[in-house]
């Protein structure tokens, strides 16, 4: 089982409202929000950034949208191979499709179809998806710090490219997180981390519903896009 987390990793991300609330706000005011308000929010959430490792120092920082600026670690990766990187800079502009994301499949939740990699470039990526519904009147103040430096955790050993936190559906109360790793290798060896075992036992209390779901993203070389299939065993990645 990899690293899988319910929470973002920092108590302050930036979401675009949605413009149908009966109080409209101005979009570029953008608000902070805190563990609580992150998994309890006001209002309809349509646009969530994306969460991406930093960079190993030795790589010059890339340049991102003035629009939906992805948000970054801390943490830096001690470092990336080329096509990953390619990668990291195209999953910028990573988004949910609509609302509802949580509910569909992984290939139809997100905006797969527009991410472009370098023609030449050939790999695949080990994706772990985690789909949840908290308990009523659960605690999240821990889990919520626990999943923080687990997720800060990996990203220091390595091979974790994007972590994508979603926030619950305020209808059904589902939510869908993900990871994008450079190997399945690296996800389990984040398996022995403690702080990622500390972060599960809690989740393991704080769930009523909590599935793990496992992919491969492929990228050809010819070929501009990527797939998303189904992770069907042996190794994925390097």
């Amino acid at each position: 089982m990899a690293i899988m987390f319910d929470h973002p990793p920092h108590p302050s991300h930036a979401v675009k409202d949605d413009p149908k609330v009966a109080e409209p706000r101005d979009p570029h005011d953008i608000p902070t929000f805190d563990s609580t308000s992150l998994t309890l929010p006001k209002q309809p959430v349509l646009y969530l950034p994306p969460l991406l490792s930093s960079l190993p120092a030795k790589i010059p920082a890339q340049p991102v949208s003035s629009i939906y600026p992805p948000l970054v670690t801390e943490t830096r990766l001690p470092d990336i191979d080329p096509a990953s990187l390619s990668l990291h800079k195209a999953l910028h502009h990573f988004r949910p499709l609509n609302r509802d994301y949580a509910a569909l499949p992984y290939a139809d939740a997100f905006n797969w179809s527009e991410l472009a990699l370098p023609s030449e470039d050939e790999r695949e990526w080990y994706c772990v998806v985690f789909r949840s519904k908290r308990k009523a009147g659960s605690d999240g103040g821990s889990l919520y710090e626990a999943d923080r430096k687990a997720h800060e955790e990996a990203v220091s050993n390595g091979g974790l490219i994007l972590y994508w936190y979603g926030i619950p559906n305020q209808e059904t109360g589902l939510n869908l997180a993900t990871c994008i790793w450079q190997s399945r290798k690296h996800a389990i060896a984040a398996n022995s981390r403690p702080h990622h075992i500390r972060a599960m036992r809690l989740a393991a209390e704080s769930y009523e519903i909590y599935d793990l779901e496992r992919y491969v993203l492929r990228k050809l070389v010819g070929q501009p896009g990527v797939t998303v299939e189904a992770f069907a065993g042996g190794e994925v990645g390097w």
